[in-house]
């Protein structure tokens, strides 16, 4: 099966049935296949050839949906970018990935070289019904690519069956139908909000496109006006929305809300419940080379709720040290994660690939070291420690940041936090943590410290702490820790 045609399933089932909504436009099923399809045949007309890599550069819209789900029916591999993306950015994209076709709402101010511009994302001259051809779910669907925030962007491979194997695993645990209603402020651009698209429609549900997470009360209005059932969540909208005031409003249709990209801290958690009591809260762990790994069932939420759950259907996981040895349960390890939504690979990055990746061309499932150290409790459930490359080396210590963040986040004037490590001649590395104050709050460098000594271990105190209204974050809403460390070093130097 291939990804198209979940959509055009939808749309023979459910013509009339609304795909998505985006503010005062509504499109059904039946109206996004036809415009899917005659976009494709303006592709083909236009020399696009199975293979071939299309970039759309058009935010979160109907129109970036369409252009999707056409240059899928026309045999070709996506590849979004999001439009807020530097011109410099869009033009290593481009030549990355060797662009046959840019879909953009205005020409980009950069030479295209022989890439074909499409400005336009109708084509009413062409035909409505489905261009017929060859291919299979082994063909490469999409390039993804990652966000860059450790290190150099890479272009992440996923097939067909890659993007068909996640979305039917969170249908299952998400308990998706037909009747579900998901909003999704998150960018196409990346795989958390790319899911929400690809299990909306194999399952029949509509979703409801905003434009930015960073607009919290225009966010919970549209909740309210579309009754809607499910709401992804990534740390930095949960503390917006968290901010506003919601003692007078309920959401009696808001099912269940999920979060992945980061994880929430505990306080952050115990928040959402409180505000949301009536919804069912998924806390969940993927990466853009798997699209999802885990998901904590909502009924083991009070039980463990530092943990990001259990393997999602269809997917291994274990724990092994650095010379590739499993662990006993309870030690700190690196993920591995195998399964048939697992990465073909990095894009024109072998040397990359083979690093993390063991392929097996004849079932066609991957084995991915994550880069993550994770733990396994007795019970099987998974609790993420850092990211391997975060890891601070001070005074011989290894320091993981989320521990320190855990505990400054327990500050009732906190409203996030980041911790990072910083050159230092004597130490090796430094401790640092940036902090955004509850606005209208006061809070201390010094108080801080004085919190951490009383909770954690002395080496582990950050000696530099920078308090500041926002923490700055990537397009994939992460908070930037790059840019936080470079700004630290910056201000030393």
């Amino acid at each position: 099966m291939r990804v198209e045609t979940v959509l055009e399933t939808a749309a023979h089932h459910r013509p009339a049935k609304a795909a998505l909504v985006s503010g005062d436009v509504r499109i059904s099923y039946r109206q996004l296949d036809d415009q899917a399809n005659r976009l494709a045949h303006a592709l083909i007309a236009a020399g696009i050839e199975p293979g071939d890599r299309v970039v759309i550069c058009h935010g979160n819209s109907i129109e970036t949906v369409a252009a999707i789900f056409a240059v899928l029916k026309a045999g070709a591999i996506f590849v979004v970018v999001n439009p807020q993306s530097r011109a410099d950015r869009l033009a290593e994209r481009l030549v990355d990935c060797g662009a046959a076709a840019l879909f953009a709402g205005e020409p980009p101010p950069l030479r295209l070289g022989t890439t074909r511009l499409f400005t336009t994302f109708e084509a009413p001259a062409y035909p409505s019904t489905p261009p017929r051809l060859a291919g299979t779910e082994r063909d490469l669907a999409a390039l993804v690519y990652t966000s860059g925030s450790t290190g150099e962007s890479k272009g992440v491979m996923l097939t067909h069956r890659n993007l068909l194997s996640a979305a039917d695993a969170i249908c299952q645990y998400l308990e998706l139908t037909s009747d579900d209603v998901i909003l999704s402020a998150l960018p196409l651009a990346f795989t958390y909000g790319l899911g929400q698209i690809t299990t909306a429609f194999r399952s029949g549900a509509t979703v409801v496109l905003e434009p930015s997470s960073m607009y919290p009360r225009a966010i919970l209005d549209t909740m309210a006006r579309e009754r809607v059932t499910g709401l992804p969540l990534v740390p930095t909208m949960a503390t917006l929305i968290l901010q506003q005031d919601l003692k007078n409003t309920a959401f009696p249709h808001l099912r269940y809300i999920t979060n992945a990209a980061a994880a929430l801290s505990n306080v952050k958690v115990r928040e959402l419940q409180k505000a949301f009591p009536h919804a069912k809260l998924y806390s969940m762990y993927g990466q853009t080379e798997c699209q999802r790994v885990s998901y904590l069932p909502p009924d083991q939420l009070d039980a463990k709720p530092a943990s990001v759950g259990i393997a999602i259907p269809g997917t291994c996981v274990w724990i092994v040290d650095a010379e590739g040895n499993h662990v006993p349960r309870g030690s700190i390890g690196e993920l591995v994660v195998s399964g048939p939504h697992v990465m073909r690979g990095y894009w024109n990055q072998p040397d990359q690939t083979a690093r993390v990746l063991r392929y097996d061309d004849a079932t066609g499932t991957g084995e991915l070291h994550t880069g993550d150290l994770f733990r396994m409790d007795s019970d099987g459930f998974l609790y993420f420690v850092d990211r391997l490359d975060d890891m601070i080396k001070t005074r011989g210590e290894k320091v993981a940041p989320r521990q320190i963040e855990e505990v400054i986040a327990r500050l009732p004037a906190v409203a996030e936090v980041s911790v990072y490590g910083v050159p230092d001649e004597l130490l090796g590395e430094a401790v640092a943590a940036s902090v955004a104050l509850v606005p209208g709050t006061r809070l201390s460098r010094a108080r801080i410290q004085r919190h951490c000594l009383e909770h954690l271990e002395s080496f582990m105190v950050p000696r530099q702490i920078d308090i500041r209204e926002a923490l700055p974050t990537g397009a994939n809403g992460k908070v930037d820790r790059r840019a936080l460390r470079e700004a630290t070093n910056e201000a030393s130097a």
